[in-house]
């Protein structure tokens, strides 16, 4: 028998001699060399970050980043729908809340937005997922947030679904968070919209960062909205402006009677519905449908409780409409892309 040790383990024993003499080092995109003088290795390694990413406040070179990093704006938006408001049965201490009535049995996890976020069930929970069961937190509907360019308050910059609580904060679909959209720190216009509602937007450019800002569209006294009467008080709690309901067709106007009207909307919705056989006026269906004015789940175009004398009453109480045709008076939305 050789006594001669073979080669290849030796090579092992001095590999194993030095390996633990080799310091750890941070290893960038384009690899590393290492050495001990002795040894020398090469090799590169895949990685999530590979350029340095910034967003004007904060910036992440090339490597590995184990912590949490905010690389957008963070935004909460104020905002009252309306017809969440309207005509309401308030029970004591919800007088200056939003009705809730979609939220256990009609409102999808899914968002009715061109992202088509989504958000797990528990969120529609009483209080949210705050875990105290508070009310205000409980999610009304799914709205849309933009951010739109300094220089041009039609380009919008960035935008996506959040969920609206009955309080009127806007948070993430986690039902806590505030939103969050991928854009660099700046001045920016903020707009929020809602499928039935007429959209909104800030007349100013806000500061928006990392750290979260309020925008709140609500305050009657201190009204922030771009063009005239873009908001109603008609219908709300004390103080509070929202925007304007009805828009069943999901344009830029509301309509009760006359060319394009809203109420048509409601009516066809109502003939169209499967349950409805006998194809009369007075069916009523529940549903996530935009044909529900009120947001309370039932869709009614004739009898009690009626969501066209909803649009009728929003119509009629509009500071403009004092013409002799009240009834055909359009409400328009007050952004700057319809003017």
């Amino acid at each position: 028998m050789s006594n001669k040790i073979p080669t290849y383990i030796m090579l092992l024993f001095i590999v194993i001699g030095y390996g633990q003499e080799l310091e750890r080092e941070v290893v960038g995109s384009a690899g590393e060399t290492l050495s001990n003088s002795t040894i020398i290795l090469d090799f590169t390694v895949g990685e999530t970050v590979v350029g340095t990413v910034s967003n004007g406040s904060i910036s992440l070179s090339q490597g590995f980043h184990n912590t949490f990093v905010t690389l957008g704006i963070v935004i909460n938006p104020v905002v009252f729908l309306q017809g969440a408001a309207i005509r309401r049965n308030t029970a004591p201490g919800e007088e200056n809340l939003m009705r809730d009535d979609l939220r256990l049995l009609y409102l999808p996890t899914i968002s009715p937005y061109n992202d088509a976020l989504m958000c797990d069930l528990s969120v529609f929970d009483t209080g949210g997922t705050s875990g105290v069961g508070l009310l205000q937190d409980d999610v009304v509907d799914w709205v849309w947030v933009e951010i739109r360019d300094e220089n041009d308050n039609e380009l919008v910059i960035g935008a996506r679904s959040a969920l609206l609580q009955r309080d009127g904060d806007v948070v993430d679909v986690d039902g806590v968070s505030c939103v969050q959209i991928d854009a660099p720190s700046g001045n920016y216009y903020v707009a929020v919209k809602h499928r039935n509602h007429l959209g909104v937007m800030t007349a100013n450019t806000v500061a928006l960062s990392p750290n979260s800002s309020i925008v709140d569209f609500t305050d009657a006294n201190n009204q922030i909205t771009w063009g005239n009467n873009a908001q109603s008080t008609f219908g709300m709690p004390t103080g509070i402006t929202a925007m304007w309901g009805g828009n069943v067709n999901g344009d830029s106007n509301v309509i009760f009677l006359g060319s394009g009207n809203d109420s048509n909307g409601i009516k066809d919705s109502v003939l169209a519905h499967s349950g409805n056989t006998s194809n009369s006026n007075l069916y009523t269906f529940n549903d996530y449908n935009n044909a529900d004015v009120n947001l309370n789940g039932s869709i009614i175009f004739q009898g009690s409780g009626n969501d066209t004398n909803v649009i009728k009453d929003i119509v009629l109480s509009h500071p403009l409409n004092t013409g002799a045709t009240p009834n055909l008076y359009r409400v328009e939305e007050q952004l700057p892309e319809n003017n």
